[in-house]
């Protein structure tokens, strides 16, 4: 396998492994918990604090929650 960069290796795969942030990962999560998600959420902040790694988290648990209820 080739090069990985840094910032992939170590993205959190979860909310629980999101350090740091726990007034962000709170109401997302409970959000996916009661399947109650809101149609858009504006992640902002400086360099370096995880608006792209919760994206892909969330992404991860809406498009799962989605799945579920069309099936």
């Amino acid at each position: 396998m080739g090069y990985l960069a840094l910032y992939r290796e170590w993205r959190p795969q979860n909310f629980d492994d999101v350090v740091g942030q726990e007034q962000v990962v709170y109401p997302l999560r409970q959000a996916v918990i009661s399947q109650d998600i809101g149609h858009a959420y504006l992640f902002c902040g400086t360099r370096g604090t995880g608006k792209t790694s919760l994206a892909k988290i969330c992404l991860l648990y809406t498009s799962d929650a989605a799945d579920e209820r069309s099936s």
